[in-house]
């Protein structure tokens, strides 16, 4: 009776899991049966009516994704529907959202000018650091 018990709380749990895991896909993600695809000359020739130019057209998370230049000459990426040739989602090269939390600063770059610290006797110059947990 254990072994039954705890092989229906595994798959209750599996099934749970699968559910979370459409819970939190992504929203930019594409679902689109592959039989309703448009052709990527659909999408080389909707960029280009665009002004975009074309470096690559690939499928990520069910989308076309397109990378390339828009007509000002700036780096894309661009996430289309594959079905309706929709944007989903579009980057520019300077937009900062790598994962690297730099803000597009130097990292090697000394802070310049000077800064004092705040009048609330935290911090008496020469003195060292203490606190009090009342």
């Amino acid at each position: 009776m254990k072994k039954y018990l705890i092989a229906a709380t595994f798959v209750t749990g599996l099934a749970g899991l699968g559910t979370m895991g459409m819970a939190l896909a992504d929203d930019d993600d594409c679902r689109v049966p592959m039989a309703d695809w448009q052709p990527r000359e659909a999408v080389q020739n909707m960029a280009e009516a665009q002004g975009w130019t074309v470096r690559r057209i690939k499928t990520d998370d069910g989308c076309y994704e397109i990378k390339g230049r828009d007509a000002q000459g700036r780096e894309i990426e661009v996430k289309v529907d594959p079905g309706t040739l929709a944007i989903v989602e579009m980057e520019y090269d300077d937009d900062d959202d790598d994962d690297d939390d730099r803000g597009g600063r130097d990292m090697n770059q000394k802070p310049t000018g000077t800064s004092q610290p705040p009048a609330n006797g935290l911090f008496v110059p020469g003195s060292k650091p203490g606190a009090v947990v009342q």
